[in-house]
């Protein structure tokens, strides 16, 4: 796979390359491969000069904090992108919000209360940054992305910078039609008025309502499986006898059956043959065939040898996965004790 020189060929280009960089580092499952390349822009006109320049075989995967996201312990070949802070700035102007595509969903929630802004509560239960919201069209608590979402600003792999108005992204349940390699770097949000105070009571109980329902505290990617048509994805695993299911270190959570957990040491491997195991389970005992909302992304690492190893891994066949839930950002690596998690029903 052909790739560009990973330093800027000209002065003021304004990109930072690494190669062979861990995601590991900052995923949320502490799991996965390297990237070939992690690149980091300090501007949404530095990025669409580097991606007019990449050799258009060459895949791109926007990454944020990796809230939402199994990263194959093979590594993700191609350049990933994440968004520097600069890029995750949040103002507020003629009652909406303007917020960089590396922005946290609490970052944005917080700045819509302060300005008596009412609507972006649901924000709170959305700890992915904004480009991955805009994506995957995030949602908790009744709400989802589409039914605030003005306009985005988006860099498009063929390295141009668009404003794309709310329609255009096609939105559907968890889904946009935002092309592949594609990198959301800012978004606008509108609500209506609202008194900050009540605001803040309402964004009070949905941290209460997490904290209480879900495992915050683990190493997890939060709601692992869509929601089928008339059916909560965690009460079909349960009832399929997952609850507490285990594969090596990976666990479905006892504490709320969509999320998977990593106890300590399991491989992306484990983690995705799990939940496999759990949609498999579910098929058997209702006949609905749960959707991962969990994006899964690179290549699978080749098989120990029976007998070797820990876990049973997956075939090295699996094509790369070029889009995820949490695009661009650079909002920091999780901490190592309570980890916050993408958005779902509880």
């Amino acid at each position: 796979m052909s790739l560009p020189p990973l330093t800027p060929p000209a002065s003021g280009r304004g990109i930072k390359a690494e190669t062979g960089a861990s995601l590991a580092a900052f995923i949320w499952f502490r799991t996965g491969g390297p990237a070939e390349a992690l690149v980091r822009p300090d501007t949404a006109n530095d990025l669409a000069a580097y991606l007019r320049d990449l050799d258009p075989s060459t895949p791109v995967l926007p990454v944020g904090v990796g809230s939402n996201l199994i990263v194959r312990d093979g590594g993700v070949p191609g350049v990933v992108v994440r968004l520097p802070k600069a890029m995750a700035k949040v103002s507020v102007q003629d009652g909406r919000v303007r917020a960089g595509g590396g922005a946290m969903g609490i970052t944005v929630a917080s700045a819509a209360r302060d300005a008596g802004i009412a609507g972006l509560e649901f924000l709170r239960g959305i700890p992915g940054t904004v480009g991955g919201a805009v994506r995957m069209n995030a949602g908790a608590y009744g709400r989802d992305v589409s039914d605030i979402l003005v306009e985005a600003t988006v860099v498009t792999r063929e390295g141009s910078v668009e404003v794309w108005p709310a329609q255009k992204l096609g939105f559907t349940y968890r889904h946009s039609d935002l092309p592949a390699g594609a990198v959301v770097v800012e978004a606008v949000f509108s609500g209506t008025p609202g008194e900050p105070a009540v605001i803040g009571a309402e964004m009070d109980r949905i941290a209460a309502e997490r904290e209480a329902s879900q495992p915050l505290r683990s190493r997890t990617g939060g709601s692992t499986f869509k929601n089928p048509e008339g059916h909560k994805a965690w009460a079909l695993i349960d009832a399929a006898g997952c609850r507490g299911l285990t594969r090596g270190d990976a666990q479905v959570s006892e504490k709320h059956c969509n999320f998977l957990l990593n106890l300590g040491s399991a491989s992306s491997a484990e983690i995705e043959a799990l939940g496999e195991e759990v949609r498999d389970r579910v098929k058997a005992h209702s006949g609905v065939t749960l959707e991962w909302e969990i994006q899964r992304v690179g290549i699978a690492a080749p098989s120990p040898p029976r007998g070797e190893g820990r876990g049973e891994g997956l075939p090295n066949t699996a094509s790369p996965a070029l889009s995820t839930s949490d695009a661009a950002g650079d909002g920091g690596r999780p901490p190592l004790g309570p980890l916050p998690h993408a958005g779902g029903e509880a």
